[in-house]
């Protein structure tokens, strides 16, 4: 029978898998608390960094549904569990990662889906949502613009094209 703790953290766990949009899996072996710390803090406060037990977490994450990550689950571990905007997460890892190797990104999942640690970079390449949302509808705003110089030409040719046949036949008619 399960120790209630450990039933416990299970749930907790097996309950932050659900809540969140995305998890990155990590190996933090050489890093100092200090460094987790400060790990901690770059990832955003829409994200959670924990250390925990890779049999616990493993079962925790079958219990979420999520199966793909059971190969992840070996030599020292750490989660990201992520809340908010997956990309400034992936950013805070790979830019603290850079300057600490022995951070070392697994992979992880988002929205359901399983990611290589190859993927989680690329994600963080990616620009931030509100920036992606700014220069769609900077997109959109310029093709109303289009359309409204599309629609205000047509009305202003005709009247041009309007008077020039209007002079022609006035020039014709005073001519005769």
């Amino acid at each position: 029978m399960a120790r209630p703790d450990k039933a416990a953290a299970v749930a907790e766990l097996a309950e932050q898998f659900r809540s969140s949009n995305a998890a990155v899996l990590t190996e933090y072996r050489g890093l100092t608390v200090a460094q987790l710390k400060t790990l901690r803090r770059s990832l955003g406060e829409n994200a959670q960094y924990a250390v925990v037990k890779n049999t616990l977490t493993k079962i925790a994450a079958n219990e979420a549904g999520i199966s793909t990550l059971d190969d992840l689950f070996n030599g020292p571990t750490a989660v990201a569990f992520v809340t908010g905007d997956p990309v400034t997460s992936a950013k805070g890892l790979r830019d603290f990662a850079k300057d600490n190797p022995n951070l070392v990104i697994k992979g992880g999942v988002l929205d359901g889906k399983a990611l290589s640690a190859d993927e989680i970079k690329k994600l963080a390449d990616l620009e931030s949502r509100e920036v992606l949302l700014a220069k769609l509808a900077g997109a959109f705003k310029a093709k109303q613009t289009q359309a409204a110089q599309v629609f205000q030409a047509l009305p202003s040719k005709f009247v041009r094209t309007a008077e020039a046949l209007r002079a022609k036949q006035a020039e014709q008619g005073g001519a005769e």
